[in-house]
C-alpha cells in the first residue's frame, strides 16, 4: 500500500504528460522551426537539434576532465588531497544549476560579448564534471591492486597501466557515469537562460545564440497561446522519453558489467 501511494503521483504526472503531449506530436513538430508569435503550427526541430549539439559539446568538455580527474585521484593523489577533492566534488554536485549558469555567463558570455552554444556547453560541463569524476573514481577503486602490480612488474609505466589496463577494466561503469551525467544536464533550463539564450531559427554556429528544448519549453509554457502550450507539453514528453531511454541504456550496461564479472 505504501509503495502504491509513493508511485501514484508519478503515475498521474506521467499520464497527464502523455495525454497532453501526444496532441502536438506530429511530423511538423520534428521538422519545422517555431512559427511567428500568435501563428499556430510549426515545431521545435531547431531546439531539438540545438539541445543535442549543446550536450555533445558539454560532453566533449566535461567527460575527459572528469575521467582524467578520477584517474588522478584514484591512482596518483595523496590521501589528504584525495579527501579534499572528494568532499569538494560532492559539494559541487549539490550546487544549484543556476549558479553554474551565472558562472559561465561571467566567464564566457561577458568575455565573448554575446550568448552562445559554447557558453551553454561550458555551463553544462561544469555540472557533468563532478558527477563523472566521482562515478569513475568509485569504479576505479573496485579494480584489484593485483592488476596494477602485474603491469608494473612487467615494466609498464604507471600512466600506461592506468590508461590501458585499469580504465578499460571499468569501461562499463564509466559509460554508466557518463550517461547519468548526460541525462542530468539534458533537461537543464536555468544555466541555458544565462548562456545559450535561445533562438527561433536554425543555428549551427556554436558562437551564436542557440535554441534548446528546455528553453523552448519554458518560453512556450509562459506564453498566452494555447497552441504553444500544447507544444510545450509535447517537448516535455520528448525530454521524458529521452531520459527514460538513457536510464534503460544504463540498466543494460550495468547488467552487462555484472554478467562479465
Amino acid at each position: 500500500m505504501t509503495a502504491f501511494i509513493t508511485i501514484l503521483p508519478l503515475v498521474l504526472v506521467l499520464w497527464h504528460l502523455i495525454n497532453a503531449g501526444t496532441k502536438a506530436l506530429n511530423l511538423a513538430f520534428f521538422t519545422q522551426t517555431p512559427k511567428p508569435v500568435g501563428e499556430p503550427g510549426g515545431g521545435l526541430a531547431n531546439a531539438i537539434v540545438g539541445s543535442f549539439m549543446i550536450v555533445a559539446m558539454a560532453s566533449l568538455f566535461g567527460v575527459p576532465v572528469g575521467i582524467l580527474g578520477a584517474a588522478f585521484l584514484s591512482e596518483y593523489a595523496p590521501p589528504k588531497l584525495r579527501n579534499i577533492v572528494r568532499f569538494t566534488s560532492d559539494t559541487l554536485n549539490g550546487v544549484p544549476s543556476i549558479v553554474w549558469g551565472i558562472l559561465a555567463y561571467a566567464l564566457i558570455v561577458v568575455t565573448m560579448g554575446r550568448f552562445s552554444a559554447i557558453a551553454g556547453a561550458v555551463a553544462l560541463a561544469f555540472i557533468m564534471i563532478p558527477l563523472v569524476m566521482r562515478t569513475t573514481e568509485e569504479m576505479l577503486n573496485t579494480v584489484p591492486s593485483t592488476y596494477r602490480e602485474a603491469g608494473l612488474a612487467l615494466g609498464i609505466p604507471k600512466w600506461k597501466t592506468t590508461l590501458f589496463i585499469t580504465l578499460p577494466l571499468v569501461k562499463n561503469g564509466i559509460v554508466t557515469g557518463v550517461l547519468l551525467a548526460v541525462a542530468r544536464v539534458f533537461g537543464e533550463t536555468a544555466p541555458l537562460l544565462f548562456t545559450a539564450f535561445g533562438n527561433q531559427f536554425w543555428n549551427f554556429n556554436p558562437t551564436q545564440p542557440t535554441a534548446a528544448l528546455p528553453l523552448q519549453i519554458f518560453a512556450y509554457a509562459i506564453s498566452p497561446y494555447e497552441d504553444w502550450h500544447r507544444q510545450a507539453w509535447a517537448g516535455a514528453l520528448l525530454l521524458l522519453m529521452f531520459v527514460l531511454s538513457v536510464n534503460v541504456t544504463i540498466k543494460i550496461v550495468t547488467k552487462q558489467a555484472f554478467t562479465e564479472k
